[in-house]
């Protein structure tokens, strides 16, 4: 899992109604796939040294007990929550907007406990190791601006709507001619949304490495903690109206999705939802309390 992921906030596991759902089938894979539960490590761009990696491993096991113990138990009423939503189709504009939170806050809780640990590893690299993300991210983002924004902007529509409709197709089965138009007009509604995304991603990747060339100097600790728990502060204006815009292009999708949904359609969801609650259910360190 990449440090960056931090900066995407990790709401997009909690993102309001159906689109939630998209991620959710990770959620209880996460406890058990350590590298995708706690977004501090820098696996897809770093290679640890033996001593980083054992040390990596007992920090790591300290986060996953830490979020086990008081983090995962408000997953189950979540999905209570979640599944009255679905077996209602009272998916009101404010109850949506308070899912988003719920997710935004742990999202937040996560940030502020790793936080330490994420400060002593980064202090640790040594030049080589930074050398080596600083090159990592350029083919990141070399990357990502290829295959995300070289791309006509109808491409990008395109391309996102069939991406929606192959994660919702799990979760409904069919997917009927009026829902398939409302992810048209959800991804349309995104716009320019792949641009702006990457170059926040850039952003922040660029004040990681800032803050690394000056690990060994006082103020480095505050830097991190801004990069992992304060990432407003890096958003651009532009940035900042286009996540208000897709925040509520996504819960505009989700009550179009449920609004326009039949009785296969949320039986099935809900089938999945119950599927998912029993998987929670199962995690040994939920029985252990």
């Amino acid at each position: 899992m990449r440090v960056s992921a931090v900066h995407r906030q990790w709401w997009a596991v909690w993102l309001a109604g159906l689109l939630a759902l998209t991620a959710c089938t990770r959620m209880d894979l996460a406890y058990r796939n350590l590298d995708t539960l706690i977004p501090w490590t820098l696996d897809d761009y770093l290679d640890m040294n033996r001593e980083q990696k054992a040390w990596f491993e007992g920090q790591l096991a300290d986060h996953l007990r830490w979020h086990c113990q008081t983090q995962l138990p408000g997953y189950l009423p979540w999905l209570d929550r979640l599944q009255s939503l679905v077996a209602t189709q009272n998916a009101t504009d404010e109850t949506l907007q308070a899912l988003t939170r719920d997710g935004e806050e742990a999202a937040e809780a996560i940030a502020r406990q790793i936080t330490p640990s994420a400060v002593e590893l980064l202090q640790n690299l040594d030049h080589e190791q930074v050398s080596a993300l600083r090159e990592a991210f350029a083919k990141d983002i070399a990357k990502r601006k290829r295959e995300q924004v070289s791309p006509p902007l109808a491409e990008q529509i395109q391309t996102r709507a069939e991406k929606m409709h192959g994660r919702l197709k799990p979760w409904l089965g069919r997917i009927s001619p009026e829902q398939d138009a409302a992810i048209a007009r959800w991804a349309s509604q995104l716009g320019d949304h792949n641009r702006l995304a990457v170059d926040n991603r850039e952003r922040w990747q660029q004040a990681l490495l800032s803050a690394l060339d000056h690990r060994h100097e006082p103020g480095f600790e505050a830097r991190v903690t801004q990069l992992l728990q304060r990432r407003q502060a890096l958003w651009s204006e532009a940035y900042r109206a286009d996540r208000a815009n897709s925040q509520a292009a996504a819960r505009a999708l989700t009550q179009a999705v449920l609004q326009t949904s039949d009785a296969d359609q949320r039986q099935q969801l809900m089938a999945q939802l119950e599927k998912l609650r029993e998987r929670f259910s199962a995690l040994k360190c939920l029985k252990k309390q």
